[in-house]
């Protein structure tokens, strides 16, 4: 018996509404996204508010710092009990670097740079390449640097505005909002850990990623280290990791005669590397010039004779 001709049609016509209505809605939803300043797979897209109505999100790395790097890095506080500016009580954050484990490799240079938003030219957290002895007698050897975060941090004391702070938990922060760019905090430290931020005019340095620690993760040098060189803790917890092999192992801190007490420490730190690590060599004054500052404020008048009481 012949089916009628409709009902010979009914599976097409169905696929055919299927699809018709399916692409309908697909069309929908991307105007709808389009209008939301999203794109179909729901990745914002510069221009909507996330982004400002100026294309911040376009410029070179580094040179958008300053927006994300005053007092509203702070606002999520109000949640958490002031945790990003008081830090963990009872806490003392510490990092081990095993030098036997370090290949050089600056994976850590690089996921700090773009984890802070660091500009081109400076540096947090950088891995010297040097070279020890004397031909034909010579050995390789890399020394991770970054701020020590001291027990006894001579950056604080020198501050003029109070814009570096230490946190219940060691760690040592900046106020950019306070911090007017002076440079005595530079000066004092014995580690070459501080700069001078081309972008915000301001000091700059390491802060063991807080904003990571914060929420539970590790430092971005230490999630990103090829060769697990890098351990960051507890030091007042005697079961952590970290302070075990601090507690077992020969350690080394650099420049432990300046009085800081740093609390980045180290395996296989040689004595040629202890006291004379290899630091970034910057001229303060060229520095201010960098900067625009051109009124020669932090020269040094070396055309003087001494003059004698």
């Amino acid at each position: 018996m012949k089916v009628s001709s409709q009902a010979d049609g009914a599976p097409q016509n169905g696929r055919r509404n299927f699809l018709g209505k399916a692409l309908g809605l697909t069309a929908a939803a991307i105007g709808t996204a389009a209008a939301a300043g999203v794109d179909a797979a729901g990745i914002k897209q510069p221009g909507d508010d996330a982004f400002g109505d100026t294309p911040e999100a376009l410029t070179p790395a580094g040179t958008d710092f300053e927006l994300a790097h005053d007092r509203s890095v702070y606002a999520y506080t109000a949640k958490d009990g002031n945790l990003a500016k008081e830090g963990f009580e009872g806490k003392r954050w510490g990092m081990l670097i095993d030098l036997r484990k370090c290949i050089g490799c600056q994976a850590c240079t690089a996921a700090c740079k773009f984890e802070n938003n660091i500009p081109t030219g400076v540096f947090r957290t950088w891995v010297p390449d040097v070279e020890l002895g004397t031909y034909p007698d010579t050995k390789r050897a890399f020394l991770p640097r970054l701020c020590n975060h001291c027990e006894r941090p001579s950056c604080i004391e020198v501050c003029p505005a109070g814009a570096t702070w230490q946190r219940k938990d060691g760690i040592v922060e900046i106020d950019y909002d306070l911090c007017w760019g002076c440079g005595a905090c530079v000066n004092a430290c014995p580690y070459d850990a501080r700069f001078i931020n081309p972008i915000t005019k301001t000091a700059d340095k390491c802060t063991f990623c807080s904003q990571r620690v914060d929420q539970g993760l590790l430092p971005a040098c230490v999630e990103t280290c090829v060769g697990g060189a890098r351990q960051f803790g507890d030091l007042n917890d005697p079961n952590d990791p970290m302070t075990k092999q601090v507690l077992s192992e020969a350690i080394q801190q650099l420049k432990p005669g300046t009085g800081n007490e740093p609390r980045v420490f180290y395996i296989g730190l040689t004595t040629e590397l202890q006291n004379n690590p290899p630091g970034i060599p910057t001229l303060w004054s060229k520095e201010q010039q960098d900067m625009d500052r051109n009124d020669h404020d932090w020269d040094i008048a070396t055309g003087k004779e001494a003059d004698h009481v």
